[in-house]
C-alpha cells in the first residue's frame, strides 16, 4: 500500500495520476485528505481515502494503518514556519507508530549559505524535518525539489504581454526551475521502484536560468521586446504596495526574489533526468508553451 499525503493538492494529485499510469492498482493506493468530500474523484477511481490532519497525530496514526510506503508532501500551512515543521514531525511520528516502512519526503533544494539567506526560515523547516526523519529509524528518501517553473508566472505577473516589462528583485541570479508535473513523475517512480533507501536526491534541472533570459524567451514568443528590470528591494516593495498587493504576497515575492538573487536555487544536477529517463522540460520550452497558448487564445 502506497499512501500520498496532500492527495488533492497540485503535486499530490499528479503523483497519484502517475502511479496509476505506471500500473499501480488503485486498490494499492491510499490518499490522505482532511475532508472526504474533497476526494470524490479519487474515491471514484477506487483509491482508498484516509482522513487525517497534520495537526492531529491520532488521526494520522489511524490513517496510516496498513501503509508500506508513504509520500509525505510538505505542509503548505501559511502560518509560522514552525507550524510546518510541527506538521512534518507529527506525520513522521504517526508513521512510525503505524509501522510505515518507508517515507519519501518532499523537501527543497539546498545550497551552502542558506542559513543566512532570505529563505532561511523556509529552509530551516526542511532541515529540521529531514533530520527528524533520519533519526526516526524509518527508511527514507529525501526529495530536494527545485523551485517550480510555474512560479515564474507568479513572479513576473499576468500583464507582461501588455507592459513588456518583468519587474522582480532577483538581480542576475539564476534558478534551476523544474516542472511540477515532472517532480510528481519522479516521486512516483521512486515509490514503485527499489534502490532509493536512505538517499537524498537533488531534483533540479540541468540548466539554471535567470530573468534576463526568461525575458528573452518571452520576447521570442511574443515577437516584441520584453525587458527585465530588477529594482532595489525597498523600491520593489513600495511599487507593489502602491499597486495594492497584499503584504503577505509582497513578503513572499521579496523573499523568493532575494533568494534567487543570492543564488540559493542555482543548482544544476542530472538526478531528475536519470529518474525520468529523459531530459527535464526546459524553461525555454515551458515559456514557449505558456505564451504560445496565451497568444492563440487572444487571437481566437
Amino acid at each position: 500500500m502506497i499512501l500520498v499525503t496532500g492527495a488533492t493538492g497540485n503535486l499530490g494529485s499528479k503523483v497519484i495520476a502517475h502511479l496509476l499510469n505506471k500500473g499501480t492498482a488503485a486498490k494499492d493506493i491510499a490518499a490522505l485528505v482532511r475532508e472526504e468530500e474533497d476526494a470524490s474523484t479519487l474515491k471514484e477511481q477506487g483509491i482508498h481515502i484516509r482522513i487525517g490532519d497534520y495537526a492531529e497525530i491520532d488521526s494520522l496514526v489511524k490513517a496510516f494503518a496498513g501503509v508500506d510506503k508513504m509520500l509525505l508532501i510538505s505542509s503548505n500551512d501559511r502560518g509560522a514556519v514552525e507550524n510546518r515543521t510541527k506538521h512534518h514531525i507529527n506525520a513522521i511520528t504517526a508513521a512510525k507508530a503505524a509501522n510505515v516502512k518507508h517515507i519519501a519526503y518532499t523537501s527543497f533544494v539546498r545550497k551552502p549559505g542558506h542559513e543566512n539567506s532570505a529563505i532561511s526560515g523556509f529552509q530551516n523547516s526542511h532541515v529540521e524535518s529531514e533530520n527528524f526523519l533520519k533519526e526516526s529509524g524509518i527508511t527514507y528518501t529525501i526529495l530536494q525539489n527545485g523551485i517550480y517553473q510555474e512560479m515564474i508566472l507568479a513572479f513576473i505577473g499576468e500583464g507582461v504581454a501588455k507592459t513588456d516589462t518583468i519587474l522582480f528583485p532577483a538581480q542576475d541570479g539564476k534558478a534551476s526551475w523544474v516542472l511540477r508535473e515532472e517532480l510528481a513523475e519522479a516521486a512516483a517512480n521512486i515509490l514503485i521502484t527499489n534502490g532509493h533507501e536512505n538517499k537524498t536526491y537533488p531534483l533540479t534541472n540541468t540548466t539554471s536560468v535567470g530573468f534576463e533570459q526568461i525575458a528573452a524567451y518571452i520576447s521570442e514568443v511574443l515577437g516584441k521586446k520584453v525587458t527585465y528590470v530588477s529594482p532595489a528591494v525597498e523600491d520593489f516593495k513600495a511599487i507593489l504596495a502602491k499597486a495594492g498587493v497584499p503584504d503577505l504576497y509582497i513578503g513572499m515575492f521579496t523573499m523568493w526574489g532575494t533568494g534567487i538573487a543570492a543564488g540559493m536555487m542555482d543548482l544544476e544536477d542530472t538526478t531528475l533526468e536519470i529518474l525520468l529517463g529523459r531530459k527535464p522540460t526546459s524553461v525555454h520550452r515551458f515559456i514557449e508553451q505558456v505564451y504560445r497558448i496565451e497568444q492563440e487564445q487572444s487571437l481566437a
